[in-house]
């Protein structure tokens, strides 16, 4: 008993918070910088908004006492409450947002109909409006997530590397993006202009993912944000190359948009306490590491009208950061 005793103080003492020092990261990444140079005229090709509605996060169980008391080790959140019309209002709003700020950045904007009515992309497939796409998040992650262009915009195109799909339903998907992108090289060189496409990936639980921490597991709230990696404004200059601005930190909002709730059961959280409790004493008493989590779900109710409002602010704020980059490498 007296051993028990003494490895439980000791792993309580190995258990207190520890300060993690992020080192901050630049707020975007630039590739092909000298592309951009020169391009006053563009063009809009594609404004893509996703929302994701399911995300699996997982961290590495931990064994004997860690287990035991330790945090999370896989969370399951799910969005509910946002309608398609939710969707498309806060896609409409900021899309004319980044239209408005290109202009006042002292861009000359085209009309859409210019670049769709063109020759060049006669041949060039919309993809499903709106398009589901099952998404590979960072450190083994996944979600599912849901994109709208806006209504001003008659096909919704992807160009490699707008989206990380994952399984064989992405294959015929990054064909269609190939094919986008080439006839976009093909209008911006043929009407001496630039192509801008732009898409937003939208998170509603603000997770700190795996390796974000030390211990604790992972934690879950529920501030919106636009998602870094997955979220980038890409130029095709008229001579054919390319400049990428991709955001590398999430822009987040905090206010009254999503109620978050545990929605694991009483049965599962029960089951799950025995045998990380078994899993530590076992450790303890020389039995060998047991490994052992927490599984947890959690549910995000969108709060309607304050959810547009967030998301779209949230939006706003991605296309001021990445316009207030463009701009100057002109």
């Amino acid at each position: 008993m007296k051993k028990l005793l003494s490895a439980i103080a000791i792993g309580a003492m190995l258990l207190q918070p520890v300060p993690v020092i992020a080192k901050e990261k630049e707020p975007v990444k630039i590739a092909g910088p000298a592309n951009a140079k020169g391009v006053t005229n563009v063009a809009i090709g594609s404004f893509n908004v996703g929302f994701i509605f399911e995300s699996i996060d997982r961290t590495a169980a931990s064994g004997g006492l860690m287990g035991a008391f330790g945090g999370t080790t896989k969370a399951k959140s799910e969005l509910v409450g946002v309608t398609p019309e939710m969707m498309q209002a806060v896609t409409d709003a900021a899309y004319a947002d980044f239209v408005s700020q290109l202009t006042t950045s002292g861009y000359s904007v085209q009309a859409p109909g210019d670049l769709f009515a063109h020759a060049t992309m006669a041949k060039t497939k919309s993809q499903d409006m709106p398009l589901d796409i099952n998404i590979a998040l960072e450190k083994g992650s996944k979600g599912k997530a849901t994109y709208y262009k806006p209504t001003a915009l008659p096909s919704l195109l992807m160009i490699p590397g707008d989206f990380m799909g994952s399984g064989l339903s992405s294959m015929g998907m990054n064909m269609q993006a190939g094919q986008a992108s080439m006839a976009l090289t093909n209008y911006a060189k043929a009407a001496n202009v630039g192509v801008v496409n732009v898409v937003y990936l939208i998170d509603f639980s603000q997770q700190k993912r795996p390796g974000a921490f030390s211990f604790g597991g992972l934690q879950v709230n529920s501030a919106l944000s636009v998602s870094a990696d997955y979220s980038r404004a890409t130029l095709i200059a008229p001579n054919g190359k390319q400049s990428v601005i991709t955001v590398n930190a999430p822009v987040a909002v905090e206010g009254e948009f999503v109620e978050k709730s545990d929605a694991s059961s009483g049965g599962d959280k029960a089951l799950q306490a025995g045998a990380n409790v078994a899993g530590g004493v076992a450790a303890v008493l020389g039995f060998g590491g047991l490994r052992f989590g927490k599984t947890r779900k959690f549910a995000f109710t969108a709060k309607p009208g304050n959810y547009e409002e967030g998301a779209a602010k949230a939006a706003s704020l991605t296309s001021e950061m990445l316009i207030g980059r463009l701009a100057p490498l002109r």
